[in-house]
This record gives structure tokens, C-alpha cells and sequence, in this order.
């Protein structure tokens, strides 16, 4: 994996306004991903920031370990999505980091499926993924599950 600064206009950081943000995420055999920094420290909002590729990364995680373990126990997911918010704090020195991030998953399993089963399957997720288990703050998971 790489990661390229296509920012530089001309005269490199000479100064903070004089540069662009913005950066490619590839590797080998991918499509690259076009990133910059939020919008609120001079990134292009059209670019995937740093902060939402790591809130995507722990959503997408879960959602991977979640469809595996469900697969195993017999719980039929038809459909998955996920609107994911992350709370952070940021310093008056501009440091910051996530002090929070909850995953709201809405599920629908097919009919017949242990609505139970695939509510408690979220916990056995969350205790797997590499992601959740990486970061130095709390995932919650609100999930909203439904027979299709």
C-alpha cells in the first residue's frame, strides 16, 4: 500500500494555503482511493479524509465479521447497511482523536431467521474484528434487525 501527496501547486509548503491536501491511497491491483484532509483543515470534501477512512475501516470490519458469523450459525442475512458516526475531541492546539464511535447496522434476515441469534451475533463480531480491537476507544453498536 501507498500513499502519494498530489498537492504540491508549484512551491511545495512554502506556506499553509499554498498546498493542496490532497493524496492517492493505491496498491498493486486496486482502484486508488483519492484522499485529502477534512474539510475544516483546507481538504477537498470531495476526498475521502483520514477520519472517515478509519471510521469506515471499523464499520466495514464489524460487517465482515458479522455476515461470517452469522453464515455459521445458520442466521440468512438478505441485506446489510450500516450509517456509522464517529464522536472526536479536538485540542485548541489542533491534536485530536475519536473518543467514540457507534455503529447504527440495520439487518434484515430472512424469514424464519433466530432474530435473537443475529442481535447477539454483533457482541461475537465486535470481540473479533481486528480493527475494533486495535483502537484505544469505545465501539457501541446500536443495530436495528429485521425479518425480511
Amino acid at each position: 500500500m501507498a500513499v502519494r501527496w498530489t498537492g504540491n501547486l508549484g512551491e511545495g509548503t512554502a506556506t499553509h494555503r499554498g498546498y493542496s491536501r490532497s493524496h492517492l491511497i493505491s496498491a498493486e491491483g486496486k482502484p486508488d482511493v483519492p484522499g485529502s484532509s477534512d474539510p475544516s483543515f483546507r481538504g477537498d470534501p470531495s476526498r475521502w479524509n483520514p477520519e472517515e477512512l478509519l471510521l469506515a475501516a471499523v464499520a466495514a470490519c464489524h460487517k465482515l465479521w458479522y455476515l461470517g458469523l452469522c453464515a455459521s450459525a445458520g442466521v440468512v442475512v438478505t441485506a446489510y447497511e450500516d450509517a456509522a458516526e464517529g464522536e472526536m475531541l479536538e485540542e485548541a492546539d489542533g491534536a485530536g482523536q475519536f473518543t467514540g464511535i457507534t455503529l447504527r447496522p440495520r439487518v434484515t434476515l430472512a424469514p424464519g431467521s433466530d432474530i435473537a441469534k443475529a442481535e447477539a451475533l454483533h457482541d461475537a463480531a465486535h470481540a473479533k474484528c481486528f480493527i475494533a480491537r486495535s483502537v484505544n476507544f469505545p465501539i457501541h453498536h446500536a443495530a436495528e434487525t429485521v425479518a425480511g
